[in-house]
Order: structure tokens, then sequence, then C-alpha cells
């Protein structure tokens, strides 16, 4: 086992602890964090097997955007940045779903190399991975951006309580409080006072 390999371990076991804080932590912020160092590493694995473009694009799009964007949410739709108890729940069903698969993948790795010996192939070029970026997962990359962008918008309109809510009736007055004919500005003699009589003697 070469130094690189024990690098790559030991990066692989940070990343797996820290994903599994992120999911653990009652902290919505901490967990945020967390997150952070878990891209973090799989940068540093990715340095590690010499795909240098690939790690600096993990640190500047996952760690530098979209962890900024997940902590701008939190602070934008003014979530609780203290331990909550909403995120305090029975975790033994994510346990055992995370644990399945985790153990059917190995499994399946084990499975299909054993212990053979699989050679690199020659190190990539930003040419190279711009030519298949831009050709053919043109698709999945416009995806990706208008799903960070409707993530914004989200947050936008969280943050603001008085878009999309109905607009208050305006006050309507109460027949049974409304003032008499005689009291309103302009009317005629109040209510009980005398009426003047006409030219018959008649009120």
């Amino acid at each position: 086992m070469t130094g690189a390999d024990v690098l790559l371990l030991a990066l692989g076991a940070v990343a797996v602890g820290a994903g599994a804080l992120v999911v653990a932590t009652r902290h919505l912020v901490r967990a945020g964090l967390w997150l952070v160092v878990c891209l973090g590493a799989l940068a540093g694995d990715y340095l590690v097997l010499t795909a240098e473009l690939v790690a600096w694009v993990q640190v500047l799009i996952y760690v530098g955007a979209v962890v900024v964007l997940l902590l701008f949410a939190v602070m934008l739709t003014r979530a609780p940045i203290g331990p909550s108890d909403d995120l305090d729940r029975p975790g033994w069903a994510a346990a055992l779903v995370g644990a399945g698969s985790g153990l059917g993948l190995a499994v399946l790795l084990i499975d299909a190399f054993r212990w053979s010996r699989v050679d690199l192939p020659d190190a990539g070029t930003a040419e190279r991975l711009g030519e298949q970026i831009f050709r053919s997962w043109v698709l999945p990359f416009e995806v990706l951006s208008v799903l960070l962008l409707a993530a914004l918008v989200g947050a936008i309109v969280l943050s603001r309580p008085d878009i999309g809510r109905p607009k208050a009736p305006s006050p309507v007055a109460d027949p049974a409080v409304a003032p008499a004919d005689g009291d309103r500005t302009g009317g005629g003699a109040p209510v009980g006072a005398a009426q003047p009589a006409d030219e018959g003697g008649r009120p």
C-alpha cells in the first residue's frame, strides 16, 4: 500500500464521517458546515487521483456556490440557526437504508474488481473535459443551472412573506353601528328633534 492509497482512505473516512454528521446534527448551520468538510474531502480525493480540474470544480461549484447558497437561504428565510427539535427525529430507518446501500455498493465493487490492479488512463486535460461537458453532457449541465436558479428564486420568495398572500379586504362599515342620517355631515336634523310644520300646521 502506497502513501497515495493511505491518503485516499483517510480522505474517504473524513468524507464519510462528515456526511454522517450532516444528517445527524440538530443544528442546521453546523450541518451546512459539515457539508463543506465532506465536499472538501471529496475534492482532496480527486487531487490524489490526479484529477486537478475536477477537484477545483468541486471546490468552486459545490463548496463555493451550493453551500454558500444553502447558508444564504437559511439567513434569508429567517430559519432557526440554533438546535431544532424538528431535526431530532428517529433515524433508524435512514440508517438502515444507508447501511444497506453502502453494503450493496461494497459487495458490487469487490465482486467486480476483486483485488485486480486497474491501469489508470492518461490524465485528462481541460480541453477534453470541455468537449465532453458541452457535447455529451450539455443537457444535464443546463438542467443543473436551471435547478440552482430555481433554488435562488425560491429562497427570495420565501424571504418575502408578502409575496403570494391574498390582500386583506378593505374594512366595511357595520350597518348596526352606522351613524343616523341626521348625524352625517350635511344631513338633516338629528333624530328626536322637532320637525318644522308646514303651511297647514301639520308637522
